[in-house]
């Protein structure tokens, strides 16, 4: 059994801890929080052991009526490897801590790339990782692993020429009550590109791609516009078949009636999904279409989750514990990943109008 600790227990951080307790090849030893407030109280409630990521708070926990396990530094000492979910710049600051302890750790998005020895998709790069021999790995942030496992295959089929994205960002996440903007539509970055193609290129080294950020006033979901010049020229049906077999690729049917990230959401909640997390990109079928070489398609990207299923691949292929192909299918059964049995026999294909036709 794998030994996991997580450091970190907000948005993402309880969402890898559920992930990682559903494991049957990891065991959670426990989670780390700064305060006590309602999800170090949840943590509890679901039977982690807690630990104080700040050792000078370990009172506060206690006048709450909160049991702590110890401090965060006798978590990281039992620990296999820990996955830091801190917040941005945090996690960098952390390093020490595991280097300290010789204890492998995994940083999440928000941190530079080289704050760690490598960035990870399941997708793209899991093999290069786990051969790597490397201490800390980065799974990339929501929206450049969206980015990544929608071009490996594309990449691995058909060669890439130039990918240009639009990103059209959610201003924060349900809970973040200081993040805006309230009723604007920001450039973020103004500047060309966005950080996300210079991101993409620590997965998937030689693919070309320009990035654009939007953030608007919106909390669910993330929305890219896509346009990828191939180096051949598939029709559109070809390219739906291609990505319909990624696990991770979720092709919404044009006669669900989704035509947004609020029914998207819905979605998840109705099919059952834990917190409404999808852990798929969400890459509308009909939007999928091909002019020559040029390959059109609107995905959607859920950031409080996507990089959940990374997080427990990036676990295995930091010790070298699994192949790609086993990991990926073990941590996709154990989350319930995969929407498509829902519409088995449901599919339509769909070629959408162009201006100027019938």
């Amino acid at each position: 059994m794998i030994h996991v600790g997580v450091n970190g227990y907000g948005t993402i951080g309880k969402r890898v801890a559920d992930a990682v307790a559903a494991q049957p090849d990891m065991r959670l030893i426990g989670v780390a929080k700064t305060r006590p407030n309602f999800e170090a109280e949840a943590a509890v409630r679901k039977g982690y052991p807690l630990y104080a990521a700040i050792p000078e708070r370990a009172d506060q926990f206690r006048d709450a009526g909160i049991d702590l396990a110890g401090e965060v530094e006798d978590m990281v000492m039992t620990a296999d490897v820990v996955v830091d979910t801190t917040p941005s710049g945090v996690g960098a600051a952390n390093r020490d801590l595991y280097e300290r302890y010789d204890t492998p750790a995994i940083l999440q998005g928000g941190e530079d790339a080289d704050a760690a020895d490598v960035s990870f998709n399941a997708r793209a790069n899991f093999d290069g990782t786990a051969a790597a021999d490397v201490d800390v790995a980065r799974v990339v942030s929501c929206n450049t692993t969206g980015l990544s496992r929608l071009l490996a295959p594309l990449v691995e089929e058909y060669g890439v020429e130039k990918a240009r994205v639009t990103l059209v960002r959610r201003g924060g996440d349900p809970g973040q009550t200081s993040r805006g903007p309230i009723n604007d539509i920001l450039p973020d970055p103004v500047t060309v590109p966005s950080h996300h193609g210079p991101d993409v290129n620590t997965i998937i080294p030689d693919v070309d791609i320009d990035t654009l950020g939007v953030k608007v006033p919106a909390t669910l979901m993330h929305l890219h516009s896509v346009n990828v010049t191939l180096e051949a020229e598939p029709t559109a049906d070809e390219v739906r078949d291609l990505l319909d077999a990624e696990s991770r690729l979720f092709l919404v049917p044009e006669k669900t009636g989704i035509d947004g990230t609020g029914k998207l959401k819905e979605f998840a909640m109705d099919t059952g999904r834990p917190r409404g997390d999808l852990w798929e990109n969400c890459i509308w079928e009909e939007s999928i279409s091909t002019e020559g070489s040029d390959l059109y398609l609107f995905q959607s990207i859920h950031q409080e989750s996507d990089v959940i299923p990374e997080n427990i691949d990036a676990i295995r292929a930091l010790l070298d514990r699994e192949d790609r192909e086993t990991s990926m299918a073990t941590t996709d059964e154990t989350l319930g990943v995969g929407l498509e049995s829902l519409f088995d026999g449901q599919r339509q294909r769909v070629v959408p109008k162009r201006n100027g036709d019938d």
